[in-house]
């Protein structure tokens, strides 16, 4: 007996994930650095007000916008450097000899020569840093740490105390507003906004992620990883330069201790991490990081405000950290179970 072959039923879909999109970007560390950021805000409001005190008055948060610039710009740059699976431990020496030199250059010539050899300054020790990371294979923290002493032994060397002029007109960078709105804040801005298109929509950022998750794989994969932990050194020096220039217009002059008495190196990592960025590599963003810096520009506010010991702040900034850090850890094992 013939008949009509039946054809073999479609084996059913996989069941795909009923996970809530509000609840999977609420796992964002991104968007947890800022819901905390608000969560300490709102802490701090209370807490001070409580106290006596004033919290979000004009001048208060101005002061936190403008203390933000400057960390903020080295963390973006370190965020690049970290997402490598590298890292910098120069930034806060180089702050200090770019305020120098912006000082003394526009002092003797024009501000823009000024700026140009920050620039090219920033340029070169990131270019060496990853050369000598790339190159002679030292660990980025034992290379980038050489780096910063030999730029202290340069600034020792040559400076006893704050030297050069920043023309006036420059400080309008440092003091300026656009109503409530610090006109720095635009620079930290555009500078963010920079290094996300690079790391988010170009070639070299999917690079950069890829040498941070797996440097062996994305080499067998045709990127170049050497030249792409070269260029986000050099990347990250250019953003302490910017950085050092603020600093600088601020300042009015350079000062030999202005990177290294804000501890822009620990504190600019700090920042990277609390904004979700893995140390090891591969995963994290400038918008985490930019979330992670007005967390600790906010703290400061607060403990200051408070008249808080310093040893109880630094303990209580530590404990921030460790707890975001094991936060992180923890959902990634989630993930990966």
């Amino acid at each position: 007996m013939t008949g009509t072959a039946l054809a073999p039923r479609p084996a059913a879909a996989p069941a795909k994930s009923r996970t809530p999109l509000g609840r999977h970007r609420l796992a964002d560390p991104a968007v947890g650095v800022w819901l905390a950021a608000a969560a300490v805000t709102a802490l701090g409001w209370i807490v001070v007000d409580a106290r006596g005190g004033d919290f979000l008055t004009l001048t208060n948060v101005v002061g936190i916008l403008q203390n933000s610039v400057a960390l903020g710009l080295v963390a973006v740059g370190q965020t690049a450097v970290i997402l490598t699976g590298s890292l910098d431990l120069s930034v806060a020496y180089l702050i200090s000899l770019g305020t120098l030199v912006a000082a003394t250059t526009m002092e003797d010539g024009s501000m823009v020569t000024g700026v140009l050899a920050v620039l090219a300054l920033s340029a070169a020790v990131g270019l060496a840093n990853g050369l000598i990371v790339t190159g002679l294979k030292v660990n980025a923290f034992i290379a980038t740490l050489g780096t910063a002493f030999i730029l202290r032994g340069w600034i020792e060397d040559n400076y006893t105390g704050p030297a050069g002029k920043v023309p006036a007109s420059f400080q309008h960078l440092g003091y300026d507003r656009m109503g409530p709105v610090p006109v720095s804040l635009f620079l930290l801005l555009a500078v963010t906004a920079a290094l996300w298109v690079i790391t988010r929509r170009t070639r070299f950022g999917h690079h950069l992620y890829a040498t941070g998750g797996d440097e062996h794989a994305a080499r067998l994969s045709g990127v170049r990883t050497r030249r792409t932990v070269i260029a986000a050194h050099v990347l990250c020096s250019l953003c302490v330069g910017a950085a050092a220039l603020f600093l600088a217009s601020r300042l009015g002059a350079g000062a030999p201790w202005a990177g290294t008495e804000a501890r822009y190196d620990l504190e600019s990592i700090a920042a990277v991490v609390l904004g979700g960025t893995v140390l090891a590599g591969g995963r994290g963003g400038v918008v985490g990081t930019l979330g992670g810096v007005l967390v600790l520009a906010v703290l400061d506010s607060v403990f200051n405000q408070l008249g808080v010991d310093p040893f109880f702040k630094n303990v209580v900034r530590g404990v921030v950290i460790i707890a975001a850090v094991a936060l992180y850890a923890r959902r990634g094992a989630r993930r990966s179970a």
